[in-house]
């Protein structure tokens, strides 16, 4: 009789906990080094996280019928990206401008001018939206970097959020009974929301008082809006899941699934925390 692999133990919210774990603290320590010891050492490694889960994204919605143009795509995000460390914000608004209008011209004009290209509107939306959503909203961490204590404001809102994804598992799994959003994501509750506020203000407001030249109170509204901002980048992926009928969208990271994954809820964090770090604070 034929030996069967036994099962993999994984946790009430779905996941394989011991390699997560692992994978999680791997990828902090390589995050909290870089940050606080090599600063200008980010832009490298986002350039490679980046390229990575934009090109995660790309192929799940080739999968689905999807023709993004993914020379343009990739290019434009590492412009987008490399051109704050001359440039700043001018950089990274001319790259993203750069990069929507070759992609609008690479997508028409992909199949030849003798044949009309198929679903274009569909396409170029969807285009649009990831140059937006992945290599756009990281970029603000990259505008960070170059500020004074560069390092440890980027650090404060990758902190931020991860301890708000911890609160938030940890009271969703001992607490969770009221679901937030079942049509959306079937795992968040109300009660996680509550743990990931707890957890991600404390964070926020310690990281503030010792790492940052701001006030302490500075850290409560950081804290909330980076808390809401992360669990909605979660639940937009969810959703985009969802419609595209994937669990995951790439294999990469043991117990968390690809990049694109790991990195859902910093997105949208990273445009809050650049606002309050430099507009608003």
């Amino acid at each position: 009789m034929a030996q069967t692999e036994p099962p993999q133990k994984t946790s009430r919210a779905g996941r394989d906990l011991p390699a997560a774990i692992a994978v999680g603290v791997a990828l902090g320590a390589l995050a909290i080094g870089t940050l606080l010891f090599a600063p200008l050492w980010w832009l490298p490694l986002l350039a490679v996280a980046i390229a990575i889960a934009t090109h995660e994204v790309i192929r799940r919605m080739r999968e689905h019928g999807y023709a993004l143009p993914t020379v343009p795509l990739l290019l434009g995000g590492q412009a987008m990206i490399w051109l704050t460390w001359p440039f700043g914000a001018a950089g990274l608004l001319g790259a993203y401008a750069g990069t929507i209008v070759v992609c609008m011209v690479w997508r028409l004009i992909g199949q030849g001018l003798n044949q009309q290209p198929i679903n274009y509107l569909r396409d170029i939306a969807a285009t649009v939206l990831l140059a937006t959503w992945v290599p756009l909203f990281a970029a603000f961490t990259a505008l960070l970097i170059f500020a004074d204590h560069g390092g440890a404001r980027v650090f404060t809102i990758i902190v931020t959020v991860v301890f708000a994804d911890i609160g938030g598992y940890v009271a969703g799994v001992l607490f969770g009974r009221h679901l937030m959003a079942p049509a959306i994501s079937p795992k968040k509750s109300w009660e996680g929301l509550f743990g990931s506020l707890v957890f991600g203000v404390a964070a926020a407001v310690v990281s503030v008082a010792f790492l940052l030249d701001k006030p302490a109170w500075v850290g409560l509204p950081l804290g909330v809006v980076l808390v809401i901002t992360g669990v909605l980048g979660d639940l937009v992926e969810s959703q985009i899941k969802r419609d595209l009928g994937i669990k995951d969208m790439g294999t990469l990271l043991p117990g968390h699934g690809g990049i694109m994954d790991r990195i859902d809820a910093m997105l949208p964090s990273a445009v809050v925390g650049w606002i309050v770090l430099t507009l608003l604070a």
